[in-house]
């Protein structure tokens, strides 16, 4: 999905103002600390993953999406996520208040607060077994195929259509084209290597650029 979210590489944005690290609180108003706990906490509930959340936030509008402060987006998807899986209502919404259901918390996977801290500290990993072949091999030459879904995907849109090398070979992980739909599966991940020539279309010295690309993403060059 090419969207407002997909800046890699776009014009007219201005300069990045970045804040020193070791100056930069890790929330800068206590309700961006209250939005990323109800986003963990309602994640927990089983009810979407991780791609599914992210695409969420993407369908914004791009005036939205671009007016808003990284936790409004946050707050964004999670609205949307809440209403379409049926957790609250569009009037509970504005109302501003929530009428709890037993049917639908005996449905919910409620973790304890001991289960809730390993969740959120040791995390779960994206590899998984698969009987397919992969279908490139270190050093073979690929150009990524030029996506114009409105679904979700990991390709950056200003590297589509470049032509890249295999640089290592990852295995199969979840693919998140499909995994924002629900759907588990999983697709042979790499890491490929571009020049800055092959991006941007000028030559630069020391410029190379590596990404992380599923299978679905590229074809082999002639």
């Amino acid at each position: 999905m090419q969207g407002a979210h997909d800046l890699g590489g776009k014009h007219g944005l201005g300069f990045i103002k970045p804040e020193p690290e070791n100056e930069e609180p890790v929330f800068h108003a206590d309700w961006e600390r209250k939005v990323f706990g109800l986003t963990m906490a309602t994640g927990m509930l089983g009810k979407w993953n991780i791609d599914e959340s992210r695409h969420a936030r993407e369908c914004q509008h791009p005036i939205d999406y671009l007016s808003h402060s990284y936790y409004e987006n946050w707050l964004a998807g999670l609205t949307k996520l809440l209403i379409e899986k049926d957790l609250i209502s569009e009037e509970e919404l504005k109302a501003n208040s929530v009428s709890p259901s037993a049917t639908l918390h005996g449905e919910l996977r409620v973790p304890s607060p001991q289960d809730a801290e390993k969740i959120l500290t040791s995390g779960g990993s994206s590899l998984l077994e698969s009987a397919k072949e992969q279908a490139f091999s270190i050093g073979d030459s690929v150009r990524v195929r030029k996506n114009h879904t409105s679904g979700h995907t990991r390709a950056p849109s200003y590297v589509q259509g470049s032509t890249g090398t295999i640089f290592k070979c990852s295995g199969c992980h979840v693919f998140p084209d499909t995994h924002a739909k629900g759907i588990e599966g999983g697709e042979h991940l790499y890491t490929v290597c571009f020049t800055g020539q092959s991006l941007w279309g000028i030559p630069a010295s020391n410029s190379e650029v590596l990404i992380d690309l599923w299978e679905p993403y590229l074809e082999a060059t002639e």
